[in-house]
């Protein structure tokens, strides 16, 4: 056979070396499909869903107020079990039990949101200055250390006395020091990517500093900045809780889950149903959100992509 019969010439086709012959990835597509394959997740999300609808919805229709829960005028309505109209109960002045629950829940987590959001930001910036500069680690190191030795809800229950009662105070309680272990925690996460071939070379190519922390070594820690956010809401809904409960913190006119189980516990062999409704609540919330935080944190990760 000769050459001509054996070969043929075949014309180039430039578009066929622009396609990728590795099959599409998208990263948060991937997230979402890891995060709906768990059927617990997924039902602690819809729980969720539905308690936040609750607490910031429900509280605009009910107008409960603290301040004429002290006004009754017929007293055969104080402490009615749950019934069809009143769902929860009533409570000492007659008000229901379910309108004071959500009116209570709305500011709990709120303040759990606005503290979590605020620690993670100011933490994640400190932290990944603090990992990649070796000046600002010695200093910040010794912050780290005294305040890591004073237990939390001690410097909690001293700012609030300082700040006084009120939302934004406990507020700024919250955030005067949480911060500092969220920042450790991305510190140590940004020394172990900082020292990495590519980020060495980056840096030998002069890439700043500020770059190479958005762009090299941020985006791997989404994982764990879930991971801290999932861990921080339930904490800080723990923590307004605990100091309501004593006492602290928000002022007589501010409703909140803490400030209710320590109103009624007192009622807890007499009318149970005015404490363990607001604990139930309180744990509902506190579950699902670490629940739905932890399992976003799991499929954020790469590593648990196929």
């Amino acid at each position: 056979m000769t050459e001509k019969e054996l070969f043929e010439f075949v014309d180039a086709k430039d578009n066929e070396s622009e396609k990728i012959s590795a099959p599409f990835y998208s990263y948060w597509k991937s997230v979402g499909r890891k995060f709906f394959s768990s059927k617990l997740a997924v039902a602690m999300l819809i729980l969720l869903a539905f308690l936040l609808l609750m607490s910031f919805i429900q509280p605009l229709f009910s107008g409960y107020s603290v301040i004429n829960s002290g006004k009754i005028d017929d007293f055969s309505l104080r402490y009615n079990y749950p019934n069809a109209k009143n769902w929860f109960g009533t409570d000492a002045t007659g008000q229901s039990l379910f309108d004071a629950i959500w009116a209570g829940a709305k500011t709990s987590i709120s303040i759990a949101v606005l503290a979590t959001l605020i620690n993670t930001f100011i933490g994640v910036i400190v932290g990944a200055i603090w990992g990649i500069s070796k000046s600002v680690d010695k200093v910040m190191l010794e912050v780290y250390n005294v305040i890591n030795n004073i237990p939390l809800i001690l410097i909690l229950l001293v700012f609030s006395y300082a700040f006084g009662s009120g939302f934004w105070n406990l507020l700024l309680a919250m955030c005067v020091t949480s911060w500092v272990g969220v920042a450790y925690t991305i510190r140590v996460q940004v020394m172990m990517y900082r020292d990495r071939e590519y980020n060495i070379a980056s840096k030998t190519l002069g890439t700043k500093a500020v770059t190479m922390i958005s762009k090299n070594i941020l985006p791997y820690l989404i994982s764990v900045i879930v991971t801290i956010i999932s861990g921080l809401l339930p904490n800080f809904i723990s923590y307004e809780v605990f100091l309501s409960f004593l006492g602290v913190g928000l002022s007589a006119d501010t409703p909140s889950l803490g400030r209710l189980i320590a109103t009624y516990t007192d009622n807890i062999t007499n009318h149970p149903y005015l404490f363990w409704f607001p604990v139930i609540v309180l744990g509902l919330v506190t579950i699902s959100l670490y629940l739905v935080g932890q399992t976003l944190a799991d499929a954020s990760d790469p590593r648990t992509h196929q």
